[in-house]
């Protein structure tokens, strides 16, 4: 394409409100227009990165055997109300209502449209499995859109749903739907990890998130660079330390603490490390039971594992007031040490471990020093894994210890089982005659995040760096003096003409405009690799050639420069 023939606005400076450098980078770029909180146009310069996205994810589907089809983005209620959904998923579900009065929503997702397919039109095992998928737009009213199409209320995404007579079969499915987001990946040119995760709000067992690493990731992630364990942190799991516990060395006495609060300010007094102290959180749980959590002070809740500790699915945190009512003590200086007759302690598995520790004294401006299980306080009642990991902790595969990094949530895969199957009556005449409910599976990708997390790894002061795969073009040919030089429009057309008929994907900058202009725009809208033209080198047969991925401009004779880039 001659970019006199295609529309695309640069921008000096992005606009006040984009914050993530994938957000600036985009608007700057031309690649979207804002045109409300959270919705955006994609132009047509972002529309090809887009497509290209597309293309591959759509190419691995179907060499996974999946089915393409377009399911509507309008569902009625009556589906979301026979999986109890309707009324749980939030907010976040745009509803509509019709001229008859009839609710509807903006699908958030699909598994109840795909579930009501499936029962109407699989009735037989030997229809099974069978999977489909589709690349839509859909719509969550996020309560905060931010960070461009990122965070956006109307998104594209591709997801595919899979349907089984049993759960071998299932798990066949998912494998390789696993091997081919990998591959999905892999071709677009990204660096990521898929991990274990959390099934969260979609339900169902096994489930694997797929992070690209980017320090503007809002997904801590957990792996050990010494093997293939990699897993979100809400899920990943923090081994018990090696060591038993340790007898008692000391006595326990009290510390005077007047101002100190927090297990940094005590641990900073006594002139010890925070590994030695314990902090006490006060929770509630559904039944308006107090429970006490222990953790090391150094280290932080994870809220997902304390919430599958039985008895915990829906606790919150105790207010001031229960506190004070509860241990007649204000926070600050709580302890596991003298508390009320009946109440459940959960210990985190390292505090389990710990002796002659420091906690609170459960009175106002005093800490306990030295303090041990089963001497100065029973031992907890419950033993679990209820904290984030961190860095050093020992990799749960025993082959190595875990870094922790950022990483942006580009696709999500779960063993959905019989979860939707059950409640909507999706079920299958077997061999023996008898009816049985589906197996299901449910594979997404966040087709229009990807385009901004691979911007988020691939960018430099300069503009975008698009990994080849999904750049707008391939090659941009930059003449100078397009429209004064005879010789250099002749050449520079038929340097085109040659990319495009090898069936190259190239951009010819035909444009009135400086050198500095025309550099300045084709390195900001990411094209892999540019081509130049100019009169002193085109008098020796030669063309100047840079990658927009760094290095040396390179001098290429005008003859072989389809060849080499082909190569490239």
């Amino acid at each position: 394409m001659r970019t006199s023939q295609l529309y695309f606005s640069t921008l000096k400076e992005a606009p006040s409100e984009a914050e993530l450098i994938s957000h600036k980078l985009m608007l700057r770029a031309g690649l979207i227009k804002r045109l409300g909180s959270g919705l955006y146009t994609w132009m047509p310069l972002g529309l090809r990165v887009l497509r290209k996205v597309e293309a591959v994810i759509r190419d691995e589907m179907n060499k996974a055997g999946a089915q393409e089809m377009l399911m509507p983005a309008v569902q009625p209620a009556e589906l979301w109300q026979e999986t109890g959904r309707w009324d749980v998923f939030g907010p976040q579900m745009l509803k509509i209502t019709d001229r008859h009065e009839r609710q509807f929503c903006f699908g958030p997702t699909h598994e109840e449209v795909i579930t009501d397919i499936a029962r109407s039109e699989l009735r037989s095992y030997k229809q099974l499995p069978v999977s489909f998928y589709q690349i839509q737009t859909k719509f969550r009213d996020e309560i905060r859109p931010r960070f461009g199409v990122m965070r956006a209320r109307e998104f594209t995404m591709k997801d595919a749903y899979s349907f089984h007579a049993n759960f071998e079969s299932l798990q066949a499915t998912y494998g390789a739907m696993y091997q081919s987001y990998s591959n999905v990946f892999a071709r677009l040119g990204l660096k990521f990890r898929a991990v274990a995760a959390d099934t969260g709000a979609i339900g169902g067992s096994g489930s694997h998130e797929f992070h690209v690493l980017a320090d503007a990731g809002e997904d801590l992630l957990a792996y050990c660079p010494d093997s293939d364990y990699a897993a979100n942190t809400e899920l990943a799991e923090a081994l018990a330390p090696a060591e038993p516990r340790r007898a008692p060395g000391e006595a326990m006495r009290d510390i005077d603490t007047p101002k100190q609060t927090t297990c940094e300010a005590v641990a900073a007094l006594m002139d010890i490390s925070m590994e030695r102290t314990v902090k006490l959180l006060a929770l509630m749980t559904s039944a308006n039971e107090l429970v006490i959590a222990l953790l090391r002070g150094d280290h932080n809740l994870n809220e997902v594992k304390l919430g599958k500790v039985e008895g915990m699915a829906d606790f919150r945190f105790a207010s001031d007031e229960e506190i004070r009512a509860a241990f007649n003590c204000p926070p600050g200086f709580l302890g596991p040490v003298g508390i009320p007759a009946g109440v459940r302690v959960i210990a985190d598995r390292t505090v389990a471990a710990m002796s002659d520790f420091v906690c609170g004294a459960n009175k106002p401006k005093f800490h306990l020093a030295g303090v041990n299980f089963g001497r100065d306080l029973p031992e907890p009642n419950i033993v679990a894994d209820i904290r984030n990991v961190v860095n050093g902790d020992a990799s749960p595969d025993g082959k190595g210890t875990l870094e922790i990094c950022r990483g942006i949530e580009v696709g999500h895969i779960f063993q959905l089982r019989t979860t939707y199957a059950e409640k909507m009556k999706c079920q299958f005449t077997d061999a023996d005659g008898s009816l049985k409910t589906m197996e299901m599976g449910c594979y997404g990708i966040g087709v229009s995040r990807i385009v901004a997390a691979a911007i988020e790894q691939n960018h430099d002061e300069r503009g975008i760096k698009y990994p080849a795969a999904i750049a707008p073009f391939t090659v941009a040919i930059v003449p100078m003096g397009y429209h004064r030089s005879e010789t250099i429009k002749a050449a520079a057309d038929a340097l085109y003409a040659e990319f495009t008929a090898a069936g190259v994907d190239v951009l010819l900058d035909d444009r009135n405009e400086r050198p500095g202009s025309m550099f300045a725009d084709m390195e900001l809208i990411g094209i892999p690799h540019r081509i130049t033209i100019g009169e002193k080198g085109l008098a020796e047969g030669m063309v100047e050639y840079i990658a927009r991925a760094g290095g040396e401009m390179k001098k290429i004779a005008l003859t072989d420069v389809v060849r080499v880039l082909s190569e490239k």
